[in-house]
């Protein structure tokens, strides 16, 4: 139920603005606006192909909002201690199987997309920055704001990706590397890669905020 809830609170963001933007992958805070432009105005401009096959939406997440994604970054860190623990193939496996998983699980999150008011944070210098932290409100009428944190890293070729949500102060990653580790102790990294990649396949169902109720 948390990543549900953050997962809304990302589509809240997706939804500011209606107009196409370019996006500026050198520009950390501009990067991650852009890309909720482009995100939100394909949202709209497939409803009709949504509305035939939810699991186009698995189409919009992987064109629009992926590559600006660092899920490499991210999944070595939900490894946590296993990351030195498992083989270099092993590896390969669980951040292919982990992309998947996002992208099913965003794609299934879009589902349940409402409009929200977001208040973007000024920027700052990050001309020094190897990792910056975008924050934003969510305003919805009838209820306090949400503060949200992206947080953004720097490669090697100047450019920015995100890795990372915190929402309220509860890290997506962190709660993901609590779940992961658990389950590779439990179960094995390989009954792990498995489960990812069923999840990834499921079919993105039309009635998902019925179903959370």
């Amino acid at each position: 139920m948390m990543l549900r809830a953050l997962l809304l609170m990302v589509l809240s963001v997706i939804g500011l603005q209606a107009e196409a933007a370019s996006v500026d992958s050198k520009n950390p805070y501009e990067m991650i606006q852009a890309v909720a432009d482009k995100t939100f105005n394909r949202f709209h401009a497939d409803k009709a192909k949504i509305d035939a096959d939810p699991n186009h939406l698995k189409v919009i997440v992987r064109e629009e909002l992926m590559p600006y994604i660092d899920f490499k970054y991210a999944s070595y860190k939900v490894l946590g201690q296993y990351l030195k623990e498992t083989s270099e193939a092993e590896r390969d496996r669980f951040v292919t199987a982990f992309e998947g998983y996002l992208v099913a699980t965003y794609a299934q999150a879009f589902t349940e997309y409402t409009n929200q008011t977001v208040e973007y944070a000024p920027a700052a210098n990050f001309s020094d920055e190897k990792i910056v932290d975008v924050n934003v409100r969510i305003i919805e009428a009838g209820r306090p704001p949400i503060k949200l944190l992206f947080k953004a890293r720097r490669l090697k070729d100047d450019s920015w990706k995100a890795f990372d949500l915190v929402a309220e102060g509860v890290s997506l990653l962190q709660s993901k590397q609590s779940e992961i580790t658990t389950l590779i102790r439990q179960k094995g990294i390989d009954n792990v890669i498995t489960m990812l990649n069923e999840k990834a396949a499921a079919s993105v169902a039309k009635e998902a905020k019925a179903a959370a109720k």
